[in-house]
């Protein structure tokens, strides 16, 4: 037999006010229910403005009444069999219809208490709270049971409410918190993004400018192009003409150089002529230093080779000429422009004359002839100017007679 079952077939003492047990199968109404049963019921299964609507509608006056006075008064009137009564009992018929129809195929007390045990903890257990209560086969036992176990359900849901309504107020202020935060971080958000629109703005409007730039740059290029195209189908020997211009600009640069070269040496020797022809005879060849020979004295050329180092090419045959009409064989060495440098000296070693061209040849061409004829007192004769008549006028001492060329040259 169940624990909520009748014992020797009367109520416990505990029941109290719990209503006599009944036999048929009628299921009972609110105002049969024991005493303590209305104020558990329209708590726990109306809510309190649904209770307001049922009081106003069976024309109870609740109008300024607080929650809790209004409470009382609708326990006070279920209690008895009223018109607000009725409304709370057909209310809670049809609201729970399929929890009492469910209730209906259980014929005893026991199962009626098995069911509630297992359903007691669910979701929606306001439902079977009225089926239970309402049922025929709910002893006095089994009401006070359910009463009792509503009744601490009533406590610890107010304790948890308590507890929820603490934890709420602190989730709230935390609520306030964040969302403080959050708008701060949105203002953040904002003014950065608000900079880098700005940023983005001048990134693009310096990239248009460039591209503007590039544009403009890759047309005048293109222009340019076109007209140095156009310049040389013009001039074909345009380069030609810039080659030799440059190669102009180099010689004199090269020729200054030179004439400063020669400058300082007639300031360091004032009494230096324009050529210098050392002979055996001569002091001076003795030591190994070039002496100054006056053109007056001339020397037979004849037969002889005459080395001319240095000179335009246009003048070259000018020379040639000039050398072999006074019976002497011409050698010529451009001075290193042209003529590879190693060249000179085996040219050196075979000339009997050498005629230096200052103007028209290299340091360092310049040092070697200079050098090679002060050591093997060779006659060497310098013209600054590249021209026949400068050539000339320095043959012009050079005789041509083969009967006394051994007398004057070794």
């Amino acid at each position: 037999m169940s624990r909520y079952a009748l014992r020797d077939g009367g109520p416990s003492p505990a029941v109290g006010a719990a209503a006599p047990a009944r036999q048929g199968s009628a299921r009972r109404k609110l105002w049969e229910l024991g005493g303590h049963a209305p104020c558990p019921v329209t708590g726990v299964c109306l809510r309190l403005p649904e209770l307001q609507k049922l009081a106003r509608k069976a024309g109870l006056d609740v109008a300024g009444l607080s929650e809790y006075e209004t409470h009382i008064a609708v326990v006070s009137e279920c209690r008895r069999r009223t018109p607000l009564a009725e409304l709370v009992q057909r209310e809670l018929d049809d609201r729970h219809a399929l929890f009492v129809l469910k209730s209906a195929k259980l014929k005893t007390t026991e199962a009626l208490a098995q069911w509630w045990d297992q359903s007691c903890m669910g979701m929606d257990w306001a439902g079977v709270f009225w089926a239970v209560l309402t049922h025929p086969r709910c002893t006095p036992e089994l009401e006070f049971a359910v009463l009792g176990q509503v009744h601490m359900l009533q406590h610890q849901v107010g304790m948890a409410a308590r507890v929820d309504l603490s934890r709420l107020h602190a989730l709230v202020q935390d609520n306030q918190t964040l969302g403080d935060d959050l708008a701060l971080a949105q203002q953040r958000l904002q003014a950065t993004a608000l900079e880098l629109a700005q940023l983005r703005a001048q990134h693009d409007a310096e990239r248009g400018r460039l591209r503007g730039e590039l544009i403009r740059a890759h047309t005048a290029q293109a222009q340019t192009q076109a007209q140095c195209e156009a310049l040389q189908r013009q001039a074909p020997d345009l380069p030609q003409r810039q080659r030799l211009a440059d190669e102009n600009r180099q010689l004199i640069e090269h020729n200054q150089q030179l004439r400063r070269a020669l400058s300082r040496m007639n300031e360091a020797s004032p009494a230096t002529p324009e050529w210098v022809a050392p002979t055996a005879a001569t002091p001076a060849m003795a030591s190994g230093t070039p002496s100054p020979v006056s053109p007056d004295a001339g020397w037979v050329i004849h037969d002889r080779s005459v080395l001319c180092v240095g000179g335009r090419t246009r003048v070259i045959p000018v020379y040639r000429e000039l050398i072999e009409d006074k019976g002497a064989r011409f050698l010529h060495h451009d001075g290193g422009e042209e003529d590879k440098a190693g060249q000179l000296g085996p040219m050196l070693q075979s000339a009997d004359l050498v005629i230096c061209q200052v103007g028209c040849i290299s340091h360092n061409a310049y040092w070697r002839v200079k050098e090679h004829c002060k050591r093997h007192g060779k006659p060497c004769l310098f013209v600054e100017t590249p021209s026949r008549s400068a050539m000339e006028r320095v043959l012009s001492g050079c005789a041509a007679a083969p009967e006394t060329q051994e007398a004057r040259l070794p």
